[in-house]
């Protein structure tokens, strides 16, 4: 059972950001095991079981993310993430063009929504016409986002708008990716384990919109101009 983040993860995150090496991990390796590993998996395991228990049709799976960096992908970074997640997305699917819920830690803040990162361009026109054609139920997901308050759309805006379907939707209509985001700082909740209670409430408070992006997908391709 998830008993809460402590200062002992913080303190991590911030000296691997720092330390970004193979010689101050493995010296604090087990601080990493103990300190960021073990309560992140309970509250990964503890929120998916919650959300899988009230949703059961949505079949999520949940991804713990690795602490080591993809080697072909460092770019000059060191080995390691100073930020580390889970994600629950149906089980058919590890794909991050899909949307997924997700819960993040990182040195200086927490956060956790629902998204997708690396959205197609397809899926983002196929939005669009779908907006065009039917933008009621999209205009009453907005309202209720906005009335919620909790949440924050999130994503690249194309340099160059794509159309202007009205001020409501004009930023859904105009972005390159779908991502509704709660930004927090390291407060109390994050030390304690009302922290699993509040993400959950989230994730619930967000299925409709979870569903809504993953009608789209289903989409017919729009037709080219």
């Amino acid at each position: 059972m998830f008993q809460g983040f402590t200062q002992g993860t913080t303190d991590f995150l911030w000296g691997i950001r720092f330390n970004n090496e193979r010689s101050w991990f493995l010296a604090h390796k087990e601080e990493f095991r103990t300190l960021v590993d073990a309560p992140m998996r309970e509250l990964a395991a503890q929120v998916s079981g919650e959300i899988n228990d009230r949703f059961p049709k949505l079949q999520l799976n949940c991804k713990v993310s690795r602490i080591y960096r993809d080697a072909r992908r460092l770019h000059g970074r060191g080995p390691y993430k100073d930020h580390l997640w889970f994600v629950l997305r149906p089980m058919a699917t590890a794909a991050d063009t899909e949307p997924g819920f997700y819960f993040e830690a990182a040195p200086e803040h927490y956060s956790y929504g629902m998204g997708s990162w690396n959205t197609t361009p397809q899926t983002m026109a196929k939005l669009r016409a779908r907006i065009d054609r039917d933008p009621e139920p999209l205009k009453q997901l907005a309202r209720r986002l906005e009335k919620h308050g909790e949440f924050a759309l999130e994503g690249q805006m194309y340099k160059r708008p794509k159309g202007d379907p009205g001020t409501l939707l004009y930023p859904w209509y105009n972005r390159r990716q779908i991502t509704l985001t709660s930004d927090h700082n390291c407060d109390e909740l994050y030390f304690s384990p009302e922290l699993a209670e509040q993400v959950v409430n989230g994730f619930a408070f967000l299925v409709p919109y979870y569903d809504y992006m993953c009608s789209v997908m289903a989409d017919p391709a729009p037709e080219q101009p």
